[in-house]
């Protein structure tokens, strides 16, 4: 298991990259069976009122969160690259360029 981090001032969002042989969650919109890499991370977009205050630079932004979007690869590096893509996408729905966003890729086991 792997988990992919973006962060853009004090918001954050992580997200699960599960390994061979590893069990994703299972639930509705999960990918089929039998797909060696499976990355599991919610959505986030800006609001006008509700979700969750976050502070990215000089602004405070409300942030609300989607379900979460399960997808199936079949190698590590499309699985990694599909998992980065999708951290820059989140802050680029609140306005955050890509250079802004700090990624990082981490083992949980050490």
């Amino acid at each position: 298991m792997l988990l992919v981090s973006g962060t853009a001032g004090e918001a954050g969002l992580t997200g699960t990259l599960y390994e061979p042989g590893e069990e994703p969650p299972s639930y509705r919109g999960a990918p089929e069976e039998g797909a060696p890499y499976v990355w599991v991370c919610d959505a986030f977009y800006e609001v006008e009122s509700g979700g969750k205050p976050q502070t990215i630079g000089d602004r405070t932004l409300r942030i609300a969160f989607e379900s979460p979007a399960p997808r199936g690869f079949p190698d590590q590096a499309a699985a990694l690259s599909a998992a980065k893509d999708h951290v820059r996408t989140q802050f680029a729905r609140l306005g955050v360029p890509e250079s802004e966003v700090d990624i990082t890729v981490e083992r949980p086991d050490g």
